[in-house]
């Protein structure tokens, strides 16, 4: 469901609601079907600067508007709702399909997966459109694919900003992995008897 960002944000901190793409691993970030590669990361920015793209946007090749984007988070995240701003002419994507924690998706895998949720997009040149999440749904995210299928007739689809409300855990992905690695047993701390000069060498 989408909903209208209708009040003034000088009265609202939705700058800090907005802030998850301080949690994006930008250089992990990529996009199939880009005309230009790495212009996929010129689409997330700053709430506040969400229609100032300097000319800068993703734009899929000529005569295929699908577009399929996976976005990794440097923390796991809760993700509240998303913000699409789209080109003009047509080029806005009209559909998005959501699937989370999953890496190394293809077009093939997208249109034959059920996504976690999708929507019906409206053309959302402003910025005044989000589209609430099933928020249950969407906790401890650590990355996200976007499939973007059509568009409303362009040539192309192009899209200007992505925006994630939500919050971000306390922990780190590279915490949490320590944390794993630590847990697991070192075979240099639990020397065999043998080892320490005593008689037996099975460790059980």
């Amino acid at each position: 469901m989408a909903c209208l960002h209708d009040h003034s944000c000088e009265d609202h901190d939705c700058s800090s609601s907005w802030s998850l793409y301080k949690h994006i691993d930008l250089s992990k970030v990529s996009a199939l079907n880009e005309a230009v590669s790495g212009s996929v990361k010129s689409v997330f920015r700053a709430w506040e600067q969400r229609l100032n793209s300097s000319g800068e946007h993703l734009e899929s090749n000529e005569g295929d508007p699908e577009l399929l984007i996976y976005i990794p988070f440097t923390s796991d995240v809760k993700i509240k709702s998303i913000s699409v701003v789209g080109g003009a002419d047509g080029t806005s994507p009209s559909k998005m399909r959501v699937f989370l924690n999953r890496d190394g998706i293809d077009f093939s895998d997208a249109q034959s997966m059920q996504p976690v949720q999708e929507w019906d997009l409206v053309e959302n040149l402003n910025g005044v459109l989000e589209y609430q999440t099933r928020y249950s749904k969407f906790q401890s995210v650590a990355s996200i694919t976007l499939h973007f299928p059509e568009n409303f007739g362009g040539d192309t689809t192009q899209i200007h900003y992505i925006g994630f409300k939500g919050e971000a855990t306390q922990l780190k992905r590279d915490v949490v992995a320590t944390i794993v690695y630590e847990l697991r047993p070192n075979p240099s701390d639990h020397k065999t008897r043998a080892e320490s000069g005593g008689g037996f060498s099975h460790v059980e």
